[in-house]
Formats: C-alpha cells, sequence, structure tokens
C-alpha cells in the first residue's frame, strides 16, 4: 500500500496460484484464462457504450456541476455503433498504449464506464428502488460474492461502482490494487491490530490512518488470511455535495474536492472505526452496482517508494479515462489496449 496512499497486502501466495482444493485452482486459473481471451477479442475493443438518461442535475466532465430541481438520481446505459462520436482520453497513439500482455496478470478490460452522474442534495438520497424498478441496476447492492477474486482482478472492476453513506454518494473513479508477496502491501508485516480486517472476509473495509491525519478506505479481495484489498484512491460526487465540501472544508465543485484517497474518507466522514465494517451490507458504508467501466487507463501505482523495484514498476493502478476526477500524477497512466 502505498505508504500514505495504498492499502495493505499480505506475503501470501497469490489467489491465482494458492488457491484451494484443487477444483478450485483449475476454477481460477480457468477464469483467468477466459478472461484474457475475451479482453482481446477484437470485438470487444471496439463496442463503446455512451450513456443516456433523463437528467437536470448533471455532473459536467470539464470539472464544474449543473444544477437544477430534479430530486431523482437516476443511471442508464445504451449503446452507439458510432465509436467516433465518444471522446478519448489519453494519447492515441500506440506507443503510449499498455498492452494486456505487459501486466503481470490478464486482465478484463471493464465495458466503459457509461455513467452520468446527477448531483443530488442531501434530501435528495433516499433509499435505493425496489428490484423491479427501472433504476435497480444503479442502486443494487453488490454481493459479498463479488468481491471473492484476485484484487488485480477486483480494482478495475469497481471503477464506476458507487460509494454511499448517509447522503453522500461517489462514484469510484480511481482504485489501486495490493495483493500477497507485494512488499507495498500492509500484509507484509502479517497480522497486527490495524492490518487483522485486511486479512478478513472480502467486500468489508480495511480503514487506517496514514500520517496520523489521513483516514484511507480500501476494500478487502480474494479468501480470508490472503490479506489483499482494493485501496480507493478517488471519486467523483453523484449526491450530497454540500455535505462533501462541508467535510472537506473546500467550497468548490472541482476534481481536487475528491482526487485523493485521504480526500475521499474525509468526504465520506469516515473514521478507523469503520475497519472491518461490511460493504455489501444495508446501511452505513454500502458499495452500490453501476454500468461496467470500459475505457480504462492503467499505470504504477503511487507513493511506494519504500517497495520492491517490481512492485514499485507494477502497473496496479486503474482509473476511468473520460473523467478528470484523478489524483496526480496522471502522466503515468495509459490506456490498456488488446492490441
Amino acid at each position: 500500500m502505498t505508504k500514505s496512499h495504498s492499502s495493505g497486502q499480505k506475503a501470501a501466495p497469490s489467489a491465482v496460484e494458492s488457491a484451494s482444493p484443487g477444483s478450485e485452482k483449475q476454477r481460477r486459473s480457468l477464469r483467468v484464462q477466459q478472461l484474457s481471451q475475451f479482453a482481446l477479442d477484437e470485438s470487444l475493443r471496439k463496442r463503446v457504450s455512451s450513456s443516456s438518461r433523463k437528467r437536470t442535475q448533471t455532473l459536467n466532465v470539464g470539472g464544474g456541476i449543473d444544477r437544477s430541481s430534479s430530486k431523482s438520481i437516476r443511471f442508464e446505459s445504451t449503446k452507439t455503433a458510432d465509436a467516433t462520436k465518444v471522446r478519448t482520453a489519453g494519447s492515441k497513439s500506440s506507443t503510449n498504449r499498455t498492452t494486456f500482455s505487459e501486466l503481470d496478470d490478464p486482465l478484463q478490460p471493464n465495458s466503459s464506464c457509461a455513467l452520468n452522474s446527477s448531483i443530488a442534495t442531501e434530501e435528495d438520497a433516499g433509499d435505493p428502488p425496489a428490484s423491479g424498478s427501472s433504476n435497480s441496476h444503479a442502486y443494487r447492492r453488490l454481493e459479498a460474492s463479488f468481491f471473492h477474486c484476485d484484487a488485480l482482478e477486483l480494482a478495475p472492476m469497481l471503477l464506476g461502482k458507487l460509494l454511499r453513506r448517509d447522503e453522500v454518494i461517489l462514484q469510484i473513479t480511481e482504485v489501486e490494487a495490493y495483493r500477497p508477496n507485494d512488499t507495498a502491501c500492509h500484509a507484509r508485516v502479517g497480522k497486527t491490530a490495524r492490518t487483522q480486517p485486511l486479512f478478513g472476509p472480502a467486500g468489508h473495509a480495511y480503514v487506517y490512518l496514514c500520517y496520523g491525519m489521513h483516514v484511507m478506505l480500501n476494500v478487502v479481495a480474494d479468501r480470508v488470511d490472503v490479506g489483499a484489498a482494493v485501496l480507493i484512491r478517488a471519486c467523483s460526487p453523484v449526491a450530497g455535495i454540500k455535505t462533501i465540501q462541508t467535510r472537506r472544508g473546500q467550497v468548490t465543485e472541482k476534481p481536487v474536492l475528491l482526487t485523493g484517497p485521504g480526500k475521499v474518507g474525509q468526504a465520506l466522514g469516515l473514521t478507523t472505526e469503520w475497519t472491518n465494517h461490511p460493504l455489501y451490507s444495508p446501511g452505513g458504508l454500502e458499495i452500490l452496482d453501476a454500468p461496467k467501466a470500459e475505457k480504462v487507463l492503467v499505470g504504477p501505482r503511487v507513493g511506494i517508494d519504500y517497495a520492491e523495484p517490481r512492485d514499485v514498476a507494477a502497473l496496479w493502478r486503474f482509473a476511468l479515462a473520460d473523467t478528470p476526477w484523478v489524483s496526480a500524477p496522471r502522466s503515468t497512466l495509459r490506456p490498456i489496449s488488446d492490441e
């Protein structure tokens, strides 16, 4: 985990290599192979999603927020055949792209986040609609099984998902993976009073204090006792903007409000008492479902110079491509390519 911006992981065998019993190991291995093949499918790369949604309060991609009187948040995803109409982020040069072969593990590129988030005020954030509602996909809580995978697989899957606590809803825009045998992971020191939740059930929160002042939120991944997690590095506001600004002490609607793990923890009003909290349970702090992210950037993690060179160079940082709500440095991020 980043010295100041990361989550812990334990020096234990990787999830793919140490799964047991044998049938489970074979299942995981086959799954990763299938994801890799799926990622290399040329047709998937050319499929682009765009979102279409009735909205009155829309998050401006340029960093501003348009406001109006609507008190509903709706997320809908539609597809368009004209990929040229979708704005691309980062260099288009093939020399500035990351291929899947460069990553330690084959990853499936998540379908680009075609999610336009309306910004609602505190009174607008209500309970998720019933499962039969047309809005049920956007507000469905993720099940515990969603988190039962390698942290490197879980990290890009979390992009675009929603974090909710009280009236505040945030969209996850940037994450980092921390894994077993990772010298940047807190799990490398073994189980302590602070790191115990890191070895607990997947889908639970691992919250720790960095430099005695920054509260860092991580999502535990993999199996019990593995020691792996995903750090939430940045988010964009979806609801509760006034509360976010008050907690942050900043009256701004620009990305600086939420681009950094400590800022995310502060915006959610978290303390270390939230560590080990199940993020798939209703109430409190929870992660809600949303459309998959399709266009993803990848790069090395931030602030882990103390780790081994191989871990410093590992491309285990992921971010949504089409958003300014990403922390610095952005220059080290490149588009994932299947070429």
